[in-house]
């Protein structure tokens, strides 16, 4: 919209105007002010170098511990919410519970890259979908989640296309002992977690079992049930090794379907993954190191029923799917003023599906990846990040995804950062190849998808002006980040004529078929107005030149998210989040999805018994009325739920 235009272009003035004697006065506070808010915090995952966040070259936003284990979130997905510009659904309906940055919630929202301890955990068989990847590990096992707001290609490849969404969990020293777990409330909420931590400064582990559970969205068929074993070990191998080994397993099943569509039954949809990761890190000297990961990941997807129009027929989305990732990667320091990583990475999707491809062969995709990052201090007020990825697959031909970005740090505690990317998204193997037929004793009956293969990559030129600023006398951080998009041969389904049918028989295909411009302004500010107190508040204007059949927005034109956290007296603590966006439209449909608005509070008291130490905590999720989430027919309603938390 043109008035956004004008109203970001006012702001990004009147602030640079107002920036220099803003932050010179900064300068003039006393430097204990500083403590109040504590260090810089170091990001890992932006440009794959260590970096303080006021010198990584792209908008970040850190969900630490504390914010959340207050929040009373039971998923990832759900924490999502306190990311600016982040669209979240709680349904298991297509995938599982997921969030989509700057793109539209679909079915699979594929254009973010989730990785969990570094590992990128994208189902191959749900088309690069992230859903089941955020339900990797436990709420209570994660330490913090760095969310990189912007194109990530650079140093992660295509799946990056919009962002990367990298879960860090906590580290074995600080997880021994015994943690037993249970929540229960309303709608069926049954959560358990057992802990087990043990070792020595040579070797320790951890063993986490746990089991999240409900009757799900109001409308969907539900249950929904989440069972996970997660295992770490952390290994010193020598005065300059450090091995990391971890291995899992998370089943999810979910209910689908509905009782009125023969072709979409009501039935239980399972969808099996496990995973094994080795990391190993040798020092090769004070600010060098060489890293080196491999991992494997397989995918299994039960998804079946019987059509009761006709006997005899059963309809299937089943299939298997794996990932294997080597990756190596050498980091180093050439003298004062510049930082290089640089590396390799081998990867091998497979994927076998009869219903969804109508062959039993097995689809290959080989990823070959060299990637690099300098980080050029050009003075000591002006840090360059510079680097790309180089990227060669089977599918998908060779591609380069570079990314360069100026950090000028303007006095202390304020930046300003400028920068540009580019990256592509290649099509999945559905979307190129999905063939989609059902028989009746080797009678075709119908076809419903048939893609042809004339769809090639997504690409994406972002664009970016942020600033990053500390006010330790007010006790306030501010990000903010102004941004244009521009999206090209963005991949639609759209239904064609099967040849040979007179134009009676309909089919999916997919082709790079709109161009569109996505720009706006977000920021996300933090305050501590006294020493136990917070406020993290986060609101996302976004403008975009996509529509859906040219009437409802394809993403919410206004977000925000808020989360205020009180510690109280007698070991007690109180925490409110609020999460308020915009209407668009529901995935995959052309009906709008009207505004929704949530709010959450959470009450929590520590415990005491003996040598154990524990917590009890009383959560409210949507205090207000229900709202519809991912179809007309699902409602997130009220519930509420009692945790009981004990540990030695």
């Amino acid at each position: 919209m043109i008035c956004l235009k004008r109203l970001i272009q006012l702001h990004c003035q009147l602030f640079l105007l107002g920036l220099s004697r803003l932050a010179c006065a900064q300068e003039l506070a006393a430097v204990s002010e500083k403590d109040y808010l504590g260090e810089v915090p170091v990001v890992l995952s932006v440009s794959r170098l260590p970096q303080r966040l006021d010198e990584t070259p792209g908008s970040v936003t850190i969900l630490d511990r504390q914010m959340i284990r207050m929040s009373g979130a039971r998923d990832v997905a759900d924490l999502l919410r306190l990311v600016p510009g982040f669209r979240v659904s709680a349904s298991f309906e297509s995938n599982a519970p997921q969030g989509s940055y700057h793109s539209s919630l679909s079915d699979y929202s594929n254009h973010v890259q989730v990785m969990v301890d570094g590992r990128s955990v994208y189902s191959a068989y749900m088309q690069g979908g992230t859903g089941a990847g955020l339900q990797t590990v436990a709420i209570e096992d994660i330490e913090r989640i760095e969310v990189l707001r912007g194109s990530n290609s650079a140093a992660y490849g295509a799946r990056a296309f919009l962002g990367t969404i990298n879960i860090v969990t906590r580290d074995t020293v600080d997880t021994q002992g015994v943690q037993a777990q249970i929540a229960s409330g309303e709608n069926g909420i049954q959560d358990t977690l057992v802990r087990l931590g043990w070792g020595d400064d040579q070797a320790r582990f951890r063993l986490t079992a746990d089991r999240r559970a409900d009757h799900g969205l109001s409308g969907a068929s539900g249950p929904d049930r989440v069972n996970r074993i997660n295992f770490r070990a952390d290994l010193r191998a020598g005065p300059a090794d450090q091995v990391e080994l971890r291995a899992g397993q998370s089943v999810i099943d979910a209910g689908v379907g509905f009782s009125d569509q023969a072709g979409n039954d009501v039935r239980t949809r399972t969808m099996d993954t496990s995973f094994a990761q080795l990391d190993w890190r040798r020092s090769l000297g004070p600010d060098e190191d060489l890293a080196f990961q491999v991992s494997h990941t397989a995918e299994t997807i039960r998804d079946q029923f019987p059509y009761r129009s006709i006997a005899g027929v059963t309809i299937s989305f089943g299939g298997r799917a794996s990932n294997d990732n080597l990756m190596l990667q050498h980091t180093l320091r050439k003298g004062a003023d510049l930082r290089l990583v640089w590396g390799g990475e081998l990867r091998r999707e497979s994927l076998v599906s009869r219903p969804l491809y109508n062959t039993d062969a097995e689809f290959v995709t080989d990823f070959a990846r060299l990637f690099g990052n300098a980080e050029w201090r050009l003075r000591k007020d002006l840090v360059l990040n510079a680097g790309g990825m180089f990227e060669r697959g089977n599918m998908s031909g060779d591609h380069l995804s570079p990314r360069v970005m100026l950090n000028w740090h303007l006095a202390e505690g304020h930046t300003l950062r400028y920068g540009l990317t580019r990256a592509i998204r290649p099509p999945s193997t559905y979307e190129k190849s999905g063939n989609v037929r059902y028989y009746l004793n080797g009678t075709l009956l119908d076809s419903t998808t048939v893609a042809r293969g004339n769809v090639g990559p997504e690409l994406v030129l972002s664009r970016e002006i942020g600033y990053l600023g500390e006010f330790p006398r007010w006790g306030l951080n501010l990000d903010v980040r102004v941004f244009e998009e521009d999206v090209r041969d963005y991949i639609k389904s759209y239904n064609y004529a099967l040849p040979g049918s007179g134009g009676n028989n309909q089919a999916v295909d997919f082709r790079n078929g709109e161009n569109f411009n996505i720009h706006g302004v977000e920021y996300q500010l933090k305050w501590q107005p006294w020493r136990d107190g917070q406020l993290v508040f986060n609101q996302s204007l976004v403008d975009n030149s996509q529509s859906v059949s040219g009437t409802y927005p394809a993403r919410p034109y206004h977000s925000m998210g808020l989360m205020f956290m009180q510690k109280l007296p007698q070991g007690m603590e109180a925490s409110l989040m609020y999460h308020q966006v915009d209407a668009s439209h529901f995935p995959g449909t052309d009906a709008q999805a009207p505004a929704m608005s949530r709010t959450d509070l959470r009450l929590a008291k520590a415990l005491r018994l003996g040598n154990r130490r524990g917590e009890v905590s009383f959560v409210v999720q949507n205090l207000g009325p229900s709202y519809q989430d991912f179809m007309p027919s699902f409602y997130f309603r009220h519930q509420a739920y009692v945790m009981l938390k004990l540990e030695n």
